[in-house]
């Protein structure tokens, strides 16, 4: 499997597996290594003088984490309306969910409805 595929794909085991904490680890290790080698080029540079203290540090940081923020932000987990298999009814059909049925509902929420069909009520 393609190392960075595995990476960045969530997982979709329930709680705290293995796999989830060892893809974690490794995000965090790729992003330290990448600051420390960062920092270590940017030394002879006149930047690096201002690298030495805490708050240049954290600049550099912040710097590096803006662009790798997705990548670090990946979903470990699969959001819950994507584990779910939707939900049929007694004679096979799909049953819309809540959410599906709302959005139907509020479609044409303020548009004026026809006349009733046949006269209407009796």
């Amino acid at each position: 499997m393609n190392w960075w595929r595995w990476l960045t794909t969530p997982d979709p085991n329930p709680g705290y597996t293995t796999g989830k904490l060892l893809k974690l680890f490794v995000r965090v290790a790729v992003f330290a290594v990448l600051a420390t080698l960062l920092s270590t080029l940017l030394m002879p540079t006149p930047v690096g003088k201002y690298l030495n203290t805490w708050w240049g540090s954290m600049l550099l940081v912040l710097v590096l984490y803006l662009p790798l923020m997705r990548f670090l932000s990946v979903d470990t987990f699969v959001p819950r309306r994507f584990q779910a298999p939707p939900s049929t009814n007694a004679a096979g059909k799909t049953v819309p969910s809540s959410t599906e049925r709302r959005k139907e509902k509020n479609r044409y929420a303020g548009v004026r409805k026809a006349p009733p069909k046949y006269g209407g009520r009796r």
